[in-house]
């Protein structure tokens, strides 16, 4: 991805996700706001978009971060918010194990607290090692925790898949966590 589009990507980033009122975005009760007021608002600020553009960021999304409606017209962030939207996810099974990416310097306080959501709606896992590495590689040295997630599940612990495929739950207790 370009500079540019990396740029506009984290842009987007945070408004669809954290900060709309940033560029004056509303976003609706599940995180959607039109194509249009995303690319209007932006340009407003001076940065150069055009629905094409931001239908290349939402294709070319190494995580999938965005997802657009069945006719392009309506944008949101597929997971991560750390505002208040509804996102509709259907509770789903999990399988067996989900793998959480982390640095060693937050082990302690998983350690004593579990896995928490923190400021974001959802602790979020991944189904692959390698995601939780390139995951916790962004924060330093990754640490891999492997979550027994069936049997949270089994223990009435709802979990969901997001539309980009990361899991998503409310709170990990220390008892379902392995390194």
């Amino acid at each position: 991805m370009s500079q540019q589009l990396n740029h506009i990507s984290k842009l987007m980033s945070l408004v669809l996700r954290h900060q709309p009122e940033k560029i004056g975005l509303q976003l609706d009760a599940h995180g959607w706001t039109p194509v249009q007021a995303l690319i209007d608002k932006l340009l407003a600020k001076g940065i150069a978009v055009n629905e094409a553009l931001i239908q290349t960021i939402v294709a070319t999304n190494d995580k999938q971060r965005f997802a657009l409606n069945d006719d392009k017209t309506m944008i949101r962030a597929s997971q991560g918010h750390s505002i208040d939207v509804a996102l509709n996810l259907p509770e789903s099974m999990p399988p067996n194990i989900l793998y959480h990416g982390t640095t060693g310097r937050f082990l302690n306080s998983i350690r004593s607290n579990g896995l928490q959501k923190q400021n974001r709606q959802h602790v979020h896992l991944s189904a692959t090692v390698e995601t939780a590495v390139a995951v916790g590689s962004r924060h330093g040295k990754p640490v891999v925790l492997h979550i027994q997630a069936k049997a949270m599940f089994d223990e009435g612990y709802k979990f969901y898949l997001s539309d980009n495929k990361v899991w998503l739950t409310d709170f990990v207790p220390i008892a379902y966590i392995t390194q």
